[in-house]
């Protein structure tokens, strides 16, 4: 049996919403203060410079109000960070994570067994890391990509290892800790995370993957993934999330930098599997020079709420970007997605595609912005916005913004909503379908746009969350 067929087969809500016991080599208290972040810092065994800067962006979160006026935002009282625990370090004997999977505890192996990842790894990547609440406890690289000078750690050993180059990239150009109140919560108490480095004129053929798992009730996660891709460079980013459900909130915030050299092109694609009980409130930004393409795909479900806006700087002429968002809200949960692409260079483009799905009450929305700045002549952008909803109780949004202060540009913009029509479910039925079925193959065919640029095992895991979306079985 093939891999793909395996993954066919597999029991996904099993995969996803199991448990294990809590063990803990070290945690902090619930709570963010200047000596948690002193803790954590020590704890890693950091440099001064890195310390100092946590400590600013934890007075920059302290000064900052919780994003609370705009329009339809979703709903984030509930989110209290003194009830937070901030980080956790699994029990592993190696900190920077071991290289072969017999090396971890059994509790934490067979969590990434029943997620399919060493599996993946042996037949469709390149490397592989994997995080277990706030540590990487599993990295590996392809040796001929290491010859070539690739790099794929985790951020806590490149901040050791490969100082000069964090020092330069980690939350200073690209996503300080100013940008938003999480940008600073996560610059403060961040753990974990990727660093891949590709060097000139050098692709990697096969994707890199990195996998993040929660696993205690009432934790934060704050893994950050640095991508540095020189000139003429090439890489693909896959990054998986899920954590089981509790009845206390979880909190997931993330951060991602990436920067594209002229010519360069970086693809970053996610499948985020989060429970009904996790906030996702993410920052994900990157800075694209000349000729550079950069492509992001993100399917995101499961989470009781998500603001996640994927932003894009164009800083060069003829630098492109592309946006492709799935989002799926059941009942209870308000998902709010979309995009932020600014074109400060002549000769731009970007494409932005959003699908979102409601049923039982639950909210999508998109909510983007594209700016084209004055003297970036003969850029162009094009976004399409696409809602599903099953019901009179479910809604969806589309909130665009558009700054054009240039003449000399092409823009289109179009969305439409719809209902799963009576018409559709009955023809199904009659070539043999019952109602459920017939609802998941026009939800399927509905996203396939976007499940075709995602690599095979991706597409299928992605639509096997989507059944169990539809079944109410997740979360």
């Amino acid at each position: 049996m093939s891999s793909n067929e395996e993954l066919q087969n597999t029991n996904t809500e099993e995969r996803f919403d199991f448990k294990k016991e809590e063990k803990s080599a070290f945690q902090t208290e619930k709570g963010l203060t200047e000596e948690t972040v002193r803790v954590i810092s020590e704890d890693k065994g950091e440099p001064e410079w890195m310390l100092k800067r946590r400590l600013r962006a934890l007075h920059q979160f302290q000064a900052m109000p919780m994003p609370t006026d705009w329009p339809g935002q979703p709903d984030l009282s509930e989110v209290n960070i003194a009830e937070i625990v901030p980080y956790i370090r699994p029990d592993v004997d190696v900190r920077a994570g071991v290289d072969d999977w017999t090396e971890l505890p059994d509790e934490i192996k067979d969590t990434f067994d029943k997620l399919g990842i060493p599996e993946a790894e042996k037949n469709a990547l390149s490397g592989v890391g994997a995080q277990y609440e706030s540590e990487v406890v599993y990295q590996n690289m392809q040796e001929r990509w290491e010859e070539k000078g690739v790099i794929f750690c985790n951020m806590d050993e490149a901040v050791q290892e490969h100082e000069e180059i964090v020092k330069e990239h980690f939350m200073t150009k690209c996503v300080p800790p100013s940008d938003n109140k999480f940008a600073a919560l996560h610059g403060a108490v961040w753990s974990g995370g990727s660093f891949v480095y590709v060097p000139e004129d050098v692709t990697v053929e096969m994707p890199v993957q990195a996998y993040f798992r929660m696993n205690s009730e009432g934790m934060g996660q704050f893994e950050h993934t640095l991508i540095v891709a020189e000139d003429g460079a090439e890489v693909h980013y896959i990054e998986g999330c899920s954590a089981p459900k509790y009845s206390a909130f979880n909190l997931h915030s993330g951060g991602v930098e990436v920067f594209v050299g002229e010519d360069a092109h970086v693809q970053y694609s996610t499948v985020q599997n989060w429970s009904k009980n996790t906030y996702n409130l993410n920052t994900k930004r990157a800075l694209c020079e000349a000729g550079g393409r950069m492509e992001w795909i993100s399917g995101s479900m499961g989470s009781k709420a998500t603001m996640l806006y994927p932003s894009t700087v164009l800083k060069g002429p003829r630098a492109s970007d592309n946006h492709i968002t799935i989002a799926f809200a059941g009942e209870g949960q308000n998902i709010d997605t979309g995009a932020k692409v600014y074109h400060n260079a002549p000769e731009t483009k970007s494409t932005i595609e959003s699908k979102s799905v409601s049923k039982d009450g639950g909210r999508t929305n998109y909510r983007g912005l594209v700016h084209i700045a004055d003297g970036a002549e003969n850029s162009s952008t094009s976004v399409e916005c696409d809602a599903l909803m099953f019901d009179n109780e479910s809604t969806s949004d589309t909130m665009p913004y558009m700054e054009i202060n240039e003449s000399k540009v092409d823009v289109a913009h179009e969305a439409t909503v719809g209902k799963i029509g009576d018409e559709d479910v009955f023809y199904l039925q009659s070539r043999g379908l019952d109602d459920d079925d017939a609802k998941q193959m026009i939800v399927s065919g509905f996203i396939e746009p976007i499940t075709e640029e995602l690599p095979i095992e991706y597409a299928v895991e992605l639509n096997r969350l989507v059944e169990l979306e539809m079944e109410g079985s997740l979360g």
